[in-house]
């Protein structure tokens, strides 16, 4: 029967919660108390859950991961499990891992312990109880990057090492969209491949919002979900890309320059990436957030999720897009023109129909999907209220500048010579583009700001 202290809610729960107290009984050999579980985040595949748990003399909480697809690989969480005992191994702060196996409650999970701390990039950088631990923050990254890169990759089966730009490719392939700002990214990248890199283990995601951090300083890193083999510079790009930085001016997360980061990383490594290697990894990691943010989009615009904040993100890729060009050197900050917002109707049926320059969903598809939430009662909590809004604030600045800025791009393609924004993307993927045709593509993404974000034009670069 359950126990009277930690009442059962809703069916899913009190199956995780039963599942999880005969596994941890087996485990410990001894009953186990287990309280209702708190959702840390959910999404569409994976589901992390804190959970208080007791037995005979002992009370903590753990942390649940469980794979929610349907017949989903368990080697996954398998290999995430690998990776954290490895990596412990070798001096990594990380959770401690409990357990993991290929079903509890019918789905691959992940039990690690509960580690206290802030995760919240905004908090961190902003909060006066890490003051003090902010300005060490970029060299402590970098010092517990270079022992993620000590461990040995054979200790973590499965890995895999992928094409570093046959991966960005692939996800460019995916879109029926052309994204010129994307083929410049990836020309420039083409032209500067680095060298061969050790075969290490690479963290993947290892970034300002993965990063447990208490005033005492860095308590764990999390979600090694991602993890492969690769070049190591790969995860100090990551970790300089502008999207981690939450409107701050510091390259690092927001907290550090990119010297103290490599001066950490050499004090343990031994060697010092160079500026080149890491600002091609910088370059790299941003337009992969490109690519990544415009493949959340998808998932909206092909109808395998009806989410809001999925269509919002629709109309922030463009944010990601002018990261990259001032990574490349293209564009720099300027101040945002301000517009008015006038009412709006839905859009036609085709949730992808949008006028160019700007990015589908249109304003009526963002107005209707803020309607679908309204009705389904979405709005229990303030962040998908300031979703909504946002959504509502683009609409309006779609409607409002939306023509102006058609007719500009109209003009704008026509003194090229080229039909489309198709026509673009091909020429500077065949390399017969030029220094106009790159201009045309920096004034259309500023042009897509103007409506989706536009103080997004004045933050630092």
């Amino acid at each position: 029967m359950p126990d009277p202290a930690y009442p059962p809610a809703d069916p899913a729960a009190q199956s995780v919660r039963e599942a999880l107290r005969g596994r941890l009984s087996d485990l410990w050999g001894t009953p186990v108390r287990v309280g209702e579980p708190v959702l840390l985040t959910g999404g569409a595949s994976r589901e992390t859950l804190q959970i208080h748990v007791a037995a005979t003399g002992t009370h903590r909480d753990v942390v649940l991961r469980r794979d929610l697809l349907p017949g989903a690989d368990p080697a996954g969480l398998a290999r995430e499990a690998a990776a954290l005992r490895a990596a412990a191994a070798d001096g990594v702060p990380v959770p401690a891992v409990v357990d993991d196996g290929p079903a509890l409650s019918g789905h691959p999970y992940l039990v690690m312990e509960y580690v206290p701390g802030e995760t919240v990039p905004r908090r961190l950088l902003r909060d006066p109880a890490y003051s003090t631990i902010r300005t060490t923050l970029a060299g402590a990254l970098g010092a517990i990057a270079a022992r993620i890169h000590t461990v040995d990759p054979d200790q973590v089966p499965g890995l895999t090492r992928p094409d570093p730009l046959g991966l960005l490719r692939d996800l460019a392939d995916d879109d029926d969209t052309p994204r010129p700002a994307v083929e410049l990214g990836l020309a420039w990248l083409a032209a500067r491949t680095p060298p061969p890199a050790p075969d290490t283990l690479v963290h993947g995601d290892l970034r300002n919002g993965n990063v447990l951090v208490g005033p005492d300083g860095v308590r764990a890193i999390l979600d090694w979900e991602l993890v492969h083999r690769g070049d190591p510079v790969e995860d100090l790009g990551w970790l300089c890309v502008k999207a981690w930085r939450f409107g701050a001016a510091q390259p690092v997360g927001g907290f550090g320059s990119r010297a103290e980061l490599l001066d950490g990383y050499a004090a343990v490594a031994g060697w010092r990436p160079t500026d080149e290697q890491l600002r091609w990894w910088e370059v790299y990691g941003t337009l992969r957030w490109v690519l990544l943010c415009r493949r959340q989009a998808l998932a909206y615009l092909r109808g395998d999720r009806d989410s809001l904040e999925h269509a919002v993100i629709g109309r922030r890729v463009c944010e990601a897009e002018f990261d990259l060009l001032l990574a490349l050197d293209l564009t720099s900050p300027a101040a945002p023109t301000p517009v008015t917002q006038p009412l709006v109707t839905p859009g036609d049926a085709d949730r992808g129909t949008t006028r160019p320059p700007h990015d589908a969903p249109d304003a009526g598809h963002l107005i209707a999907a803020v309607t679908d939430a309204f009705t389904s009662g979405a709005f229990g909590d303030a962040y998908l209220t300031r979703v909504a809004a946002n959504a509502l604030r683009i609409a309006g600045r779609e409607l409002a500048l939306g023509p102006d800025l058609a007719d500009r791009h109209r003009r704008r393609l026509d003194a090229l010579g080229v039909p489309d924004d198709a026509a673009v993307a091909a020429a500077l993927r065949d390399g017969t583009g030029g220094p106009q045709l790159t201009a045309a593509v920096v004034d259309a993404v500023r042009d897509k700001l103007l409506v989706a974000n536009p103080r997004y034009l004045t933050q630092p670069a």
